[in-house]
């Protein structure tokens, strides 16, 4: 998958994402957004109840929309997806943490109803959707 120019930036590795299914499967949720045969997006999050920190109990950690179909509605077809999976695993919120910049993921977090809570010890930002 490819992303607008200056959004890599803003992306952890794609094995940090992945590495959360290996460490435990039974709390990580990861899916594919398809149009008929293409795949289109990408998300994963991660749902652990006792998880040391709070805002990592119930947290989306990566989504990635190709380029050319961002502003589709796509991003909010699969977060709507995650909080019905959130609930479904008795969770009231969804967090997110993303480091704020230009060309970064923020706008897109808050279109999609996501609201800033807090700021991790890093600066990067700490937003809440109700699920």
């Amino acid at each position: 998958m490819s992303l607008k120019p200056g959004q890599e930036e803003f992306l952890a590795p794609v094995s940090y994402g992945l590495a959360t299914a290996v460490v435990d499967p039974k709390t990580s949720w990861q899916r594919v957004v398809r149009d008929d045969d293409r795949v289109v997006a990408f998300i994963s999050a991660n749902f652990d109840p006792e998880a040391p920190r709070e805002e990592f109990r119930s947290v989306l950690w990566r989504i990635n929309v190709e380029g050319i179909d961002q502003d589709r509605g796509i991003g909010r077809f699969a977060v709507e997806h995650l909080r019905e999976e959130a609930r479904r695993r008795g969770f009231d919120h969804v967090n997110v943490i993303y480091e704020p910049g230009e060309s970064g993921p923020e706008a897109f977090f808050r279109r999609v109803g996501f609201e800033p809570i807090g700021e991790t010890e890093y600066g990067e930002v700490i937003a809440q959707i109700r699920a």
